[in-house]
């Protein structure tokens, strides 16, 4: 599978949270640090997704907004 997305990060789902429409996809990397993703709860369960489950979290964004106060 490829991707014009540059960023592929490869790790395993650490947890699920089902909501009533969306899950939200814990995924832990290989370096103990984990992402978060949102995902509808249909596209979660065509993914078959389980904690375990090794996955890539693929970032495809045209602005990454950095802020301080």
């Amino acid at each position: 599978m490829q991707f014009s997305a540059r960023n592929v990060l490869k790790g395993k789902v650490q947890k699920l949270v089902n909501g009533p429409v969306n899950t939200e996809v814990v995924v832990r990397l290989p370096s103990g640090e984990e992402i978060v993703s949102v995902i509808t709860r249909t596209s979660a369960e065509k993914l078959k997704l389980k904690e375990g489950s090794e996955v890539s979290a693929v970032i495809k964004a045209s602005a990454v907004i950095i802020a301080t106060e």
